[in-house]
């Protein structure tokens, strides 16, 4: 059996990544003969959120519940989902590859004494069971071989592209009250801060999204990019240079420590294009970077380039967008 972690938003529906994560299953499942794929889901599970892991041909939804875990902790819910494999008898675990996915298989895999797989992009074969995945950010592929069990990874975001089931599951809930250690209670989360979203649904799920790294300048050279993301209806995202210099917030970050991203355009606005960056935006399907570096690596992997100072090159295109519309 397959047991996959699903994520919530704060609305309690199923984050992206973890839908995607259950494809992924599924091919699994496809591969290894008709397989069960579960869902583990922790903190409480609505009747919407039920019929959407149906879609995806979950069979049992685990539903981990109790006042220990109705305040994330890596270690807690960690503990939680081992009592979970435990009853289920799965041979694999897996969540999507996001920072809180990560943390938790690394603490299942600790616990179960068995390796875990980062940031998986696809697998090859159950006997033995190899899966590829990403290494330095995304600039190498790494093959990796999952000889114990239960084989623990997560999936790299957009590794695959979320999908329906073809034959819906039963999805039928099973309640599930583990007892959690004290001490694996130390460390937990105390309070969120929901940031709202843009106008276009969010960074992650925007279509186009224009970028801004250090050619911006500071926090004063943003005006034309912002008018630029909102005459095209996009999001923005901005490089670890910028929200570490504090010229914008972290949720606006995309890279390896922020949002991966897979818009149907990426406009990335002096932006270098370093490894870190690159791992979180390399999903896009199409790329026009504006840079005044020929040899930028953003520059030579877009698919289209404008070599210029952002401060110049930004002011026309709106000058150009705003006389087209007129």
């Amino acid at each position: 059996m397959i047991l996959t972690l699903v994520e919530k938003d704060l609305e309690g529906a199923a984050v992206d990544v973890s839908l995607e994560a259950l494809t992924f299953a599924a091919q699994l499942s496809a591969e290894g003969g008709g397989v069960p794929v579960d869902a583990v889901v922790v903190d409480g599970i609505g009747d919407e959120l039920r019929k959407e892991l149906a879609a995806y041909g979950v069979r049992h939804v685990y539903v981990v519940g109790g006042e220990a875990v109705a305040a994330y902790s890596g270690a807690g819910w960690a503990s939680a989902i081992l009592s979970v494999r435990e009853q289920s008898k799965a041979v694999v675990v897996m969540a999507a590859g996001t920072d809180r996915g990560n943390e938790l298989m690394a603490h299942v895999a600790a616990r179960a004494g068995v390796a875990m797989a980062a940031n998986v992009l696809t697998f090859h074969g159950l006997a033995p069971f190899t899966v590829t995945r990403q290494v330095v950010g995304g600039a190498a592929l790494e093959e990796m071989t999952l000889d114990q069990r239960p084989a623990v990874f997560t999936v790299a975001g957009h590794a695959v592209e979320a999908r329906a089931a073809e034959t819906p599951g039963p999805a039928d809930v099973v309640e599930v009250s583990p007892e959690i250690a004290a001490k694996d209670l130390v460390a937990r989360v105390v309070s969120v801060d929901q940031v709202e979203s843009d106008e276009s649904g969010g960074l992650k799920s925007a279509k186009v999204v224009v970028g801004a790294g250090r050619g911006a300048g500071g926090p004063d050279g943003f005006k034309d990019i912002l008018e630029l993301t909102d005459l095209l209806g996009a999001a923005l995202g901005v490089s670890r240079v910028v929200t570490a210099a504090g010229w914008r917030p972290h949720h606006e970050q995309v890279g390896q420590t922020g949002s991966r991203i897979s818009p149907d355009l990426y406009i990335p606005c002096g932006i270098s294009g370093a490894i870190q960056h690159w791992a979180g935006c390399s999903s896009a399907k199409h790329i026009l970077a504006i840079n005044t570096d020929p040899e930028a690596p953003m520059v030579t992997r877009a698919t289209y380039a404008v070599i210029g100072d952002l401060h110049e090159v930004v002011p026309a295109i709106n000058e150009e967008i705003r006389r087209r519309r007129s």
